[in-house]
C-alpha cells in the first residue's frame, strides 16, 4: 500500500526542461461562451489552460474557485474520497508566484495551473489511498503513480482523490463507509463505476477534468451515466508504472472529460512507455490532440444494437440509432453486424474475481460481494485457464475488427440503476446483474482495443444517453477523430450546460 518516491521531485523551475511548449492546437481551441471571470465551471480544461497562459486568471484563482464548488456541492454528489485543500492551495500559490516571476514568452507545461482529480485506486504522494476500503481511509501514499507524475509534470494541480467502487470491482460506486457517487443529472441514480467519483465530479463541474481507470468499462460506464466523454486507450498506450499488471492487461488509465478534444489532450499527457512495462506502444508521430480535430476520411463502420446473449432496451438502441444516423450523414459506410459476447463471459469473470485476491487486502475488510468474488476465485490454475481462454477469444475479436475501421455499440444495456437498487440482492445475483448491464464493455478490455463513450443526448427521465466506439488495435487516433466528428455532428457535448442542481 505504500512505497518509495519515484526519482527526483519535479519542481516548477524544471517543468519546462521535461516538456515541450504547448502545441499549436491548444491555441486554436475556442471558448464556448464569453468569459465570466467568476464562473469557470463551463470552461474546458483547455480553455482554463489558455486563460492561465495569457495571464487572464491565476492558478490560485482557478483552484480556489473549484475548491469552493467542492465545499458547496460534494456532499450532495458524493464524488470525493479526499479533498486535498491544503496541498492544492499550496501548489496553486507556488504556480501563481512562478508565473509572476517569468516573462510571458516563457514556455509552460500544457495544463499549467488547471485543477484535476485522481481516482482513489492510484497513489498521489501525501494523499490517502484507500482503494474504496473504509478501513484504509488513513493509508497515506508515499509516492506518485507514474500516470500521476506525468499529470503533475503537465502542470495540473491535483485537488483530491475521487471515490471508487471498492477495489474498482463494480460498475457502480457505492463503497461502504463512503458517500455513494450520485449521478449529477438524476441524484436518485448512481454515477456508474468504478470511476464513478471522477465522472460525478466532472459532470457536476467540481473539476474540469479527471483521471480514471478502465478494467471492464470503468471509464466508459460512468462517462455514459454522467453525460461525459470517457476514453479507454489501447493496451500499452499508458503505463501502469511503478506497479505491475495483475489482471493480464485488461485494465488501463484513461481520461474523463466533457469534450473529445480534452480527452485527447489528456491522453497526450498520460501516454508513453516507462522502463519495464510489460506492454507498450510507440508514441504517435503527432499528438492525439492535434489529429483528433482532423477528418478521419470515409470509414467502414460496423454497428450493433445489442450484443447476444443480452438485449439492450429500446432507449439504448435509440441512442445507437442516433449515432449511426450521424455517421451516415458524414458519409461513412455502415454495416449492421452480430457481435456475440457469450464465450467471453466466463473467462472474463474468472479474471475479475482473481483481482480481489491480487489486491492483498484481507477478505473480512471487504464488502460482501467482493468477499464472494474472492471466495469463489478458484486456484492459480483456474486463473491461468481463464487468461488462456480470454486470449483465444480476443483473437477472434481482433480478427473481426480487421474488416472495419470501428464498431459502434451501446455502452451498457439499460440506463443506470438507482443508488442502492441492488443492495438487497445476494452476491451471485449482483454479479449477474452487472454482467447483463455492462456486457458491451469487456470485449475492448479483453482484446486491448481503444474504446470511447460519447454522449448523444438525454432520455425522457433526464438521464444522459451515450454510445461506444471501439477501434482496431492501437488505432486510438482513429477512434478519437471519429468521436470528435460525431460530437460536432450531433452538436452535443458537456460544455453546453451543467445539471440543474449544480449551477455555476
Amino acid at each position: 500500500m505504500s512505497g518509495c518516491r519515484l526519482g527526483k521531485e519535479l519542481t516548477l523551475s524544471n517543468y519546462v526542461k521535461v516538456l515541450q511548449p504547448l502545441p499549436v492546437y491548444f491555441f486554436n481551441h475556442q471558448l464556448f461562451a464569453p468569459l465570466n471571470m467568476t464562473n469557470f465551471s463551463l470552461l474546458t480544461a483547455l480553455d482554463l489552460a489558455q486563460l492561465v497562459r495569457t495571464r487572464q486568471v491565476s492558478p490560485l484563482e482557478i483552484t480556489q474557485y473549484y475548491l469552493d464548488r467542492l465545499g458547496k456541492y460534494d456532499q450532495t454528489v458524493g464524488s470525493f474520497a479526499h479533498v486535498a485543500h491544503g496541498l492544492a492551495i499550496a501548489d496553486a500559490k507556488e504556480k501563481t508566484e512562478y508565473l509572476a516571476g517569468i516573462d510571458n514568452s516563457e514556455p509552460l507545461p500544457p495544463f499549467f495551473g488547471v485543477p484535476i482529480a485522481v481516482k482513489d485506486l492510484n497513489c498521489v504522494a501525501g494523499m490517502p489511498v484507500s482503494y474504496g476500503v473504509a478501513a484504509l481511509k488513513e493509508n497515506l501514499a508515499t509516492y506518485d503513480d507514474g500516470v500521476v507524475a506525468k499529470m503533475k509534470a503537465a502542470g495540473f494541480t491535483i485537488v483530491g482523490k475521487t471515490v471508487t467502487s471498492q477495489l474498482g470491482s463494480f460498475p457502480y460506486t457505492e463503497p461502504p463507509g463512503f458517500l455513494p457517487a450520485r449521478n449529477p443529472w438524476h441524484l436518485d441514480h448512481n454515477a456508474g463505476g468504478s470511476s464513478g467519483g471522477s465522472a460525478a465530479a466532472v459532470a457536476a463541474g467540481l473539476v474540469p477534468i479527471a483521471q480514471g481507470s478502465d478494467g471492464g468499462g470503468s471509464v466508459r460506464t460512468p462517462a455514459a451515466c454522467c453525460g461525459l466523454v470517457g476514453f479507454k486507450p489501447s493496451r500499452g498506450r499508458v503505463s501502469q508504472a511503478p506497479v505491475g499488471d495483475y489482471q493480464s492487461g485488461i485494465a488501463c488509465h484513461g481520461p474523463l472529460s466533457r469534450t473529445v478534444l480534452e480527452a485527447a489532450a489528456l491522453l497526450d499527457v498520460m501516454e508513453g512507455y516507462t522502463t519495464g512495462d510489460p506492454y507498450w506502444l510507440p508514441s504517435p508521430d503527432r499528438p492525439f490532440g492535434e489529429t483528433t480535430g482532423e477528418a478521419p476520411g470515409k470509414l467502414r463502420l460496423a454497428y450493433a444494437f445489442s450484443l447476444p446473449p443480452f438485449a439492450s432496451t429500446a432507449v439504448i438502441q435509440g441512442a445507437v440509432a442516433k449515432a449511426i444516423g450521424a455517421a451516415g450523414d458524414l458519409g461513412h459506410q455502415l454495416e449492421e453486424t452480430c457481435f456475440d459476447v457469450t464465450r467471453l463471459i466466463e473467462p472474463f469473470a474468472q479474471i475479475w474475481k482473481a483481482g480481489v485476491g491480487a489486491s492483498g487486502i484481507p477478505l473480512p475488510l471487504l464488502e460482501t460481494v467482493n468477499q464472494w468474488l474472492g471466495e469463489t476465485s478458484g486456484t492459480a490454475g483456474d486463473y491461468l485457464r481463464g487468461v488462456r481462454d480470454m486470449q483465444v477469444i480476443s483473437r477472434h475479436i481482433v480478427g473481426f475488427m480487421e474488416k472495419y475501421d470501428a464498431l459502434i455499440l451501446p455502452v451498457f444495456n439499460h440506463q443506470p440503476p438507482k443508488v442502492g437498487e441492488w443492495a438487497h440482492l445476494s452476491p451471485p445475483d449482483v454479479v449477474q446483474k452487472i454482467i447483463e448491464w455492462i456486457a458491451p464493455c469487456p470485449p475492448a478490455n479483453a482484446a486491448g482495443l481503444p474504446a470511447i463513450a460519447i454522449p448523444v443526448g438525454f432520455d425522457d427521465q433526464g438521464l444522459p444517453l451515450s454510445v461506444q466506439i471501439i477501434g482496431r488495435p492501437a488505432a486510438d487516433a482513429t477512434v478519437l477523430a471519429l468521436a470528435y466528428q460525431l460530437e460536432q455532428q450531433l452538436q452535443f457535448n458537456g460544455t453546453k450546460q451543467l445539471p440543474p442542481q449544480f449551477p455555476g
